[in-house]
């Protein structure tokens, strides 16, 4: 959950969601992330997402880690990085570098795509926490239609026209993570009013459901507040565990 959240924070063609060439500058965007349950609301973790312009491509990479008191409960460092066409924001490279209680995993997907098709090769890397050494794997994924990666949809949803928008409008596209594709719904849920480092502004609230080519849930959802304002940056994410929530505010 706290990986797809990041994420979200960290798709379409079409009518109804379009993405638009060049939309987006070189930035670079912080989040706090707070762990809720009942009256405790504690900084867990924080976060940065880069973007840079190559040219032709999009370079995208975001960097998480836990606070130093998370760290004794479980300590979580991980970078994601991805390049995307700067016309489409069709996925070409993704990785995923993760140090998570003690674990070490790195996964490296190559796209490519041949008219509706899109294959990813997968490569994998993993050490348990007792594991003295490294294993590897291989592993290939296939898709029809729109496809992005965990860091790309990042894009993909802020791209939306959503002054076309109306509550209830939903789109699903694949997702490709290290060892597996998912179905990624994204559903809005109309204009919001929220109170940010204690300012209130107006967001498009939206919803994200993650679930298997079986339909079967992977993730519980998870609820996203992005500004009115060009380039849509998440304001506020919501993910729910079993017990209590994850937080993510902006930081700017």
């Amino acid at each position: 959950m706290l990986r797809k959240l990041l994420i979200i924070i960290t798709v379409l063609s079409g009518a109804l969601f379009s993405a638009q060439a060049e939309k987006f500058s070189d930035e670079s965007v912080n989040y706090n992330i707070y762990f809720k349950v009942g009256f405790i609301h504690k900084q867990a973790g924080r976060a940065k997402l880069i973007l840079q312009n190559d040219g032709n491509r999009y370079s995208a990479a975001l960097y998480a880690r836990t606070e130093p008191w998370a760290d004794r409960f479980y300590r979580v460092r991980d970078t994601l990085l991805s390049s995307f066409d700067i016309h489409t924001l069709a996925p070409v490279r993704y990785q995923r570098i993760a140090h998570e209680g003690g674990r070490y995993a790195w996964d490296i997907i190559r796209f490519s795509h041949d008219g509706n098709t899109v294959n990813g090769d997968c490569k994998r890397y993993r050490r348990g926490k007792k594991d003295k050494e490294t294993s590897e794997s291989t592993l290939s994924l296939t898709a029809q239609g729109v496809t992005v990666d965990l860091l790309s949809s990042f894009y993909y949803i802020r791209s939306f026209d959503y002054l076309s928008l109306k509550p209830g409008d939903t789109r699903t596209v694949n997702i490709f993570s290290g060892k597996r594709k998912e179905l990624l719904k994204i559903t809005y849920l109309g204009k919001e009013t929220i109170k940010i480092n204690k300012e209130k502004v107006d967001t498009y609230k939206i919803n994200f459901t993650f679930t298997s080519e079986g339909k079967k849930k992977t993730s519980d959802p998870i609820e996203a507040w992005l500004s009115i304002s060009p380039g849509h940056i998440p304001l506020k994410l919501v993910g729910h565990l079993k017990i209590g929530q994850i937080q993510c505010f902006y930081a700017p």
